[in-house]
This record gives C-alpha cells, structure tokens and sequence, in this order.
C-alpha cells in the first residue's frame, strides 16, 4: 500500500503523518508499516540538536497511526468513526531511532470490538526492537 493510499484512509496529513507504507496486511488480524525517518523532520530540531533522535512518544503515534489503517482498511463500517489513542500500556523503549533509520512497525489484533482495538505493537530498525506496546484506540462516529 502506498502513501496515497494510506492518505484516503487516515485523517492525518504533514507534519504528522508517520506511516509511508504498508509492507503486509493481513485483514482485521495484522499489518506491518514502515515510516522512513529523514533529517528533515520537524522535531530533529529541538530533539536534539546536534545529537537528533526521534521523540519516543512519536514513534508509539507511528504505530497507533499503523493500527488505524488496518483497521480503516479491514472493516467499511470503521470508516464511519474517527479513531482515537485511547491507551498505551506496557510501552519500553530499547534503542533510539535516528535520522535514516528505517522504522518497521507491526501490530497483531489483541481484541476488537465495534468501537474499541487493542493491538500489541513492535517497531524494528534493521531487526532490532526499538519500541513495543499495547496500543489501545477507540472510534466516534463522525458528525
């Protein structure tokens, strides 16, 4: 999947758009996206200079962002909602993700309701874990 289409799914455009690409779908069960981090990011500014690395908070939004596409992109009637970050549970950070590090990020299903996912999530560079947590969103519909 391509960022074009991932832009018709998510509400999220420039500066914080955090998906590129999806690599794998697997529907209502999994996904596996990728965001290409560039020197050029908005927060390398002041995080921080002379020594940037990318804001762990952002890297748990890259994989919440990953999670809404999958379910975005799984089930019609989640196009209807509006998801929000609900909750993040159990996050640990092992290593730093700095400019030109590809993140891979995969999130499997823990449990889905009608208004409610929890999704178990890793974010890789080259293999190794730089982030995992449950990330908790819940969809409203929209007006």
């Amino acid at each position: 999947m391509k960022v074009e289409e991932i832009l018709a799914l998510l509400p999220h455009r420039y500066p914080f758009m955090l998906v590129d690409k999806i690599k794998e779908v697997e529907e209502g069960k999994r996904i596996v996206g990728i965001k290409n981090v560039t020197f050029n990011e908005a927060f390398f500014q002041g995080h921080f200079p002379g020594r940037p690395v990318m804001p762990g908070v952002l890297i748990l939004e890259a994989m919440a962002q990953t999670g809404a596409v999958l379910l975005l992109y799984s089930f019609e009637e989640a196009r209807k909602k509006l998801f929000y970050l609900a909750g993040i549970k159990e996050a640990r950070f092992k290593r730093p993700v700095v400019p030109g590090d590809v993140l891979e990020m995969e999130l499997t299903v823990e449990k889905l309701r009608s208004n409610y996912a929890a999704m178990r999530g890793v974010a890789r560079v080259e293999g190794e874990v730089a982030a995992q947590a449950l990330i908790q969103s819940i969809g409203v519909e929209e007006e």
